[in-house]
């Protein structure tokens, strides 16, 4: 299907069929992964009954798909000028695809990676899953390893790279290459950005965030999500 007749039912639909019914993405599969996502031209009128907006957070996370059980497919709504947390993605993949506005991305190197590491703190262990051997694992943030960046150093976190996506693009990111955090840089538009996370291990176990000025990190549940199925989440 050519970007001239695919919406976004049957982006959402393809990326069901390409995640499979219980494996996810793998290694071989990212590029296609990405090139699905790509060949979708945002049409705001297709994912507006998914795209609920609070501006009293700094983004919604709104469910589209289960994605076969093997992953979670995402429309986030980024309020003006607000950011996410410099986090992890616990072991899995993450594809992003702006839908709408700009998101700027900056990418960290993990804590460890520049000799000053997290200061030990009280923090409840990602549970250990299938995707620990999986190519996106880093050693930092292993659940057999996670030691490995504890001790009373700390740090400023160091930027890898910075870059701001528009319309239509693409970016991936997994633990093997570090840290990241998105902010919609608009003062006044919300962005609209299209995420598949597979497998949904945050979902699942939470993830890590991660303090920028000293380089400690904490272990976060996801919150519930802000509409399932174009549907708000009461409560």
């Amino acid at each position: 299907m050519d970007k001239d007749t695919m919406t976004f039912q049957s982006l959402i639909s393809d990326l069901n069929t390409l995640l499979g019914p219980s494996n996810g993405i793998d290694k071989v599969s990212i590029s296609s992964l990405k090139s699905l996502m790509r060949s979708y031209n945002s049409q705001r009128s297709e994912w507006t009954p998914y795209a609920f907006a609070d501006y009293s957070r700094a983004y919604t996370r709104n469910l589209v798909s289960h994605g076969n059980g093997a992953a979670n497919i995402l429309v986030l709504v980024w309020s003006p000028g607000r950011q996410s947390y410099i986090h992890d993605h616990a072991n899995s993949h993450c594809v992003m695809k702006v839908l709408h506005g700009r998101l700027t991305e900056t990418v960290y190197s993990w804590p460890c990676e520049r000799g000053e590491q997290n200061s030990p703190i009280q923090a409840s262990p990602i549970q250990a899953s299938p995707i620990d051997t999986c190519e996106t694992e880093h050693k930092c943030s292993s659940s057999e390893t996670e030691h490995k960046c504890s001790s009373s150093e700390t740090g400023t976190l160091r930027v890898k790279r910075a870059k701001t996506y528009g319309e239509d693009e693409v970016t991936y990111m997994s633990d093997r290459l570090g840290l990241h955090r998105i902010r919609n840089e608009d003062p006044d538009d919300v962005a609209v950005s299209l995420h598949v996370y597979t497998p949904p291990n945050a979902a699942r176990h939470g993830c890590h965030i991660f303090d920028e000025e000293t380089g400690r990190k904490s272990h976060v549940l996801q919150c519930s999500f802000y509409s399932e199925l174009g549907v708000k989440v009461e409560g």
